[in-house]
């Protein structure tokens, strides 16, 4: 990972010492253009992040995660491949906001994360990560998330009304739906698993806003299938 020019992984005790090199400055000193930034957090394999970089040309993606042998593979695909709109960051999610400055981020993708059924606000839906994103988020930003957790799908459309944000699209049954293009057909490693398993595919798209927020405190049913953590499930 250290010999990708891709790839970003600075030390938080670092970060504290000294700014990063490319916050607030992004498409000026990495990607070298102003076309808009989607980040992809729990970007995994990178699948998404790199499949959408080919479909997008003219916007520059950046898939954060903390798991470096995850990571490693999409790293390697762009910097093979020649793409020169890809970026990666090995963070935790919660330290983003050291990376990006305000309103430098466009859109924001969350792609099959573990559904924390157990502590809120470990959710990447929750509103308390939904205060980090909009420090760097675009007022008006987009959201995705795309799951096959009926759990983190049910909390995250109560979440989503609760806090009135203006809903684009919403299924809980993607590709038994209208909505579904090539960019939702984009398949991760952990979707296939689950479409494999039977399980349908859930997807909610966002507006972003900066009103203040409120904690849907509701009692939800989790899922049967996700009683174990993900090391164990990958394997």
């Amino acid at each position: 990972m250290e010999t990708f020019p891709n790839v970003f992984q600075d030390a938080y005790r670092n970060l504290q010492e000294k700014p990063f090199q490319h916050k607030g400055t992004w498409g000026k000193t990495f990607f070298k253009n102003d076309n808009p930034i989607v980040v992809e957090v729990g970007c995994g394999k990178g699948e998404y992040t790199v499949g959408l970089a080919k479909r997008y040309p003219n916007k520059n993606f950046i898939g954060v995660d903390i798991k470096g042998s995850r990571m490693w593979q999409g790293a390697k695909e762009a910097v093979d491949t020649g793409m020169t709109n890809v970026a990666f960051i090995r963070t935790h999610v919660e330290l983003l906001s050291l990376f990006f400055d305000k309103d430098e981020i466009s859109e924001i993708w969350i792609t099959f994360a573990d559904p924390q059924m157990k502590y809120t606000r470990r959710r990447l839906t929750s509103t308390r990560f939904m205060e980090h994103y909009r420090s760097y988020l675009k007022e008006g930003g987009l959201v995705h998330l795309k799951t096959d957790s009926d759990f983190l799908y049910t909390y995250t459309d109560i979440m989503v009304k609760e806090n009135h944000f203006e809903v684009l699209e919403n299924t809980n049954n993607l590709y038994n739906s209208d909505i579904v293009d090539d960019i939702l057909s984009i398949r991760t490693f952990y979707e296939q698993q689950w479409l494999d398993r039977g399980k349908t595919i859930k997807y909610i798209k966002w507006k972003m806003h900066f009103d203040t927020l409120v904690e849907p405190d509701v009692e939800i049913e989790h899922d049967d299938y996700r009683s174990f953590g993900r090391s164990r499930r990958e394997q």
